[in-house]
């Protein structure tokens, strides 16, 4: 069997061989576990080069170093943090058995056990990433995984599949590769557990094909990340961390901040800054090797099509650096700071996953949180001040994927807390110890004692008298 295919036969194929070998392993050991997540570390550092190159080739332009930092490191940390902490987190977890079992020697525990053979969907922002993170703790959990590329970056799918085409087994990690047709079918396989990240509208598709074969899903979607700028907010601070949010990868992320709240009376303040900010990272755009270009024609398209329609229904448009004619055969472009769009613009309906970012003026901080909530949940929220009381308040009373408090995306990096949206922004997280719990059946088992008193207590047909008024009584607040 090759460690790679690219026929809907073949995925089928390796599915059911993965199956099998999953059943006939048996009980998948932490120092077997430990082996496999070593083996896909040992790979990524073999072929990072090949890997930082192809991301670059696919994008048009993608440092090689923002590559290795978001996509390679950014896998090596969860890929190690799985690796050492898997031990601790499969241990059985003793739990108190029900009255009065518990007194005549009963015992209750629950055990962590794999669940077989999980599949992956990546999506081309994070392509590395949106693979090998989930992949640690599907392995911590001691199962199987297929992996499905995005074939909107091709080269790197190809670097993916051909960096473990001979290196780790494709009974315990496969890759598929393939246009949407495979990925459709993809998701119509009877996994035990699917990934998928992606965008809301796909993940609905995802979810529907999954509940044919009632395979639980754990999905990451997106969504328009809010981001409020309190009055209590150091400007130039939380302008700076904003604009160096929105650099990252073209802002083509899906925890970017996607629409900002700033007072109204320190608006101009504001843009100003974030101008400024932006302008300090990147100078100059077209001939700037530092810049992430859009990933594709269609998406430079689409995005310059949600700000040309705010434009059109009378937003101010605020461009950063300076613009100058635009290459089209170059999908480098300035940060577009879209001022107060009317509602019912694109802008302001969808993800805008590119280089613009709307900005909302407002007179209180309720006003605010209503607006929030007015929308689909965001995968991330963030907040910038020093009013512990309005922070509390926002914490309270919004809900989000995660949050990142005077800053931006952060809370994504962290290996010890389960990273995951709500709503329309997914369900379902990995990393740490709930990513190890997310890809494992938790498993309860009672061991009964050898007396069993239900005879004599009479709570067994045929019932006595008494049985009826010896329930009521026990029925109490």
């Amino acid at each position: 069997m090759t460690s790679t295919v690219s026929t809907v036969a073949g995925l089928s194929q390796m599915l059911s061989q993965q199956k099998s070998a999953f059943t006939a392993a048996g009980p998948v050991g932490a120092d077997e576990r430990r082996a496999r997540i070593q083996s896909v570390i040992d790979l990524l550092v073999k072929h990072h080069e090949a890997l930082a190159a192809a991301m670059d080739a696919d994008f048009g332009n993608r440092p090689k170093g923002f590559s290795l930092m978001n996509d390679v490191l950014g896998s090596l940390a969860s890929l190690k943090h799985a690796r050492d902490h898997l031990e601790a987190w499969m241990q059985t977890e003793k739990r108190q058995p029900f009255t009065p079992y518990d007194h005549f020697g009963g015992e209750a525990w629950v055990m962590y056990q794999p669940k077989g053979s999980v599949g992956i969907i990546g999506t081309w922002n994070a392509p590395l990433f949106t693979l090998l993170s989930p992949l640690a703790y599907v392995l911590a959990a001691g199962n199987r995984a297929i992996l499905k590329p995005s074939e909107i970056t091709p080269r790197t799918a190809a670097a993916v599949a051909e960096a473990f085409a001979g290196q780790i087994d494709p009974t315990i990690v496969g890759v598929v590769t393939g246009g949407p047709d495979i990925g459709e079918a993809f998701s119509r396989q009877p996994f035990d557990h699917l990934v998928f990240t992606g965008s809301t509208a796909v993940g609905r598709e995802v979810m529907r094909n999954a509940a044919d074969n009632l395979v639980p899903v754990t999905l990451e979607l997106g969504g328009k990340s809010p981001t409020i700028v309190a009055r209590s907010a150091d400007l130039a601070t939380a302008a700076f961390r904003i604009a160096a949010a929105k650099a990252a990868n073209g802002g083509q992320l899906c925890v970017n901040p996607d629409v900002i709240y700033a007072p109204r009376e320190r608006l101009e303040d504001f843009v100003g800054a974030l101008k400024s900010a932006y302008a300090s990272l990147f100078p100059t755009i077209a001939d700037n090797p530092d810049v992430v270009a859009v990933v594709n024609a269609r998406h430079l398209a689409r995005v310059e099509g949600y700000v040309e329609d705010a434009a059109a229904a009378g937003a101010r448009i605020e461009t950063t650096p300076a613009p100058t004619p635009a290459d089209p055969e170059n999908r480098r472009r300035p940060l577009r700071i879209v001022i107060d769009p009317p509602r019912t613009t694109r802008i302001m309906q969808e993800e805008i996953f590119g280089p613009a970012v709307v900005v909302l003026p407002y007179d209180d901080i309720d006003a605010v949180i209503a607006d929030i909530n007015a929308r689909p949940r965001p995968l991330a929220l963030y907040y910038f001040g020093e009013d512990a009381a309005e922070q509390q308040r926002v914490l309270e009373h919004t809900l989000s994927g995660g949050v990142t408090i005077n800053e931006a995306m952060f809370h994504a990096a962290m290996q010890d807390a389960p990273f995951g949206g709500v709503g329309a922004s997914g369900m379902g997280h990995y990393h740490g110890r709930e990513g190890f719990i997310e890809f494992s059946h938790v498993r309860t088992v009672f061991k009964a004692p050898a007396y069993d008193p239900r005879r004599e207590w009479g709570t067994l047909p045929p019932y006595p008298e008494h049985f009826l008024a010896a329930m009521q009584s026990q029925v109490t607040p």
